[in-house]
């Protein structure tokens, strides 16, 4: 896609957005962020034919990061977001397995240090064999809205990478790298990531409750 191509493109994005984010984010802001995902997804990404869907949608997700981070949207549960380096598998299933578990009391995202270009197969795999999809999924780039935006961030493996802000939870996960090993090896770290978002989610609901 052309320079041309490209401006029409996100254009377009932006006016849906602005629809969607009215009160929420200048327009502005709103275009920088659409051009911004889009030109973060390409460094990375070999999903060409899609790119353009995925920036949107990060964009959107962007968005919403930011306003609840400056208090213009509220946070009807706790934000939790789970960073590895590649966001290809650790982060990924972290952040779904916290989604269903959660049912609803726990909102998660997901991002990575320096993404990868696609979810590891194996991974896709392994969720899908406890009713977990992961296909739509795709790495993402870790920004400042995402971490503003969050109540908890849990890190897996990404160092100090990660920015640290005053007011949010952070927790580390030792858990082991899935990139290249076989599925069996995979379904144990998936078993894992399971017993401590488990074990999250019911320290989070103690303090709901507390």
């Amino acid at each position: 896609m052309n320079r041309t191509g490209e401006r029409a493109v996100f254009e377009r994005i932006a006016v849906r957005l602005a629809a969607r984010f009215h009160g929420l984010a200048s327009a502005e802001t709103i275009g920088r962020l659409v051009a911004d995902s889009y030109e973060r997804l390409r460094a990375t990404s070999r999903v060409d034919a899609h790119l353009v869907v995925l920036a949107e949608r990060f964009a959107a997700e962007r968005l919403t990061a930011l306003a609840q981070a400056e208090g213009r949207r509220g946070k009807p549960v706790p934000e939790a977001l789970f960073v590895c380096s590649g966001n290809a598998g650790r982060s990924q299933m972290a952040a779904a397995l916290a989604a269903v578990r959660g049912a609803g009391r726990l909102h998660a995202r997901s991002a990575g240090t320096a993404p990868a270009a696609e979810l590891e197969l194996v991974i896709v795999e392994a969720m899908a064999e406890i009713g977990v999809d992961l296909s739509p999924e795709f790495p993402k780039p870790l920004t400042d809205e995402l971490v503003a935006a969050a109540d908890l961030v849990v890190t897996l493996g990404c160092g100090g990478a990660c920015p640290v802000l005053p007011g949010i939870r952070y927790l580390d996960w030792t858990v082991p790298d899935p990139a290249g090993r076989p599925l069996t090896e995979v379904r144990r770290i998936r078993d894992e990531l399971d017993l401590l978002v488990t074990d999250l989610l019911t320290t989070i609901q103690y303090k709901e409750n507390a």
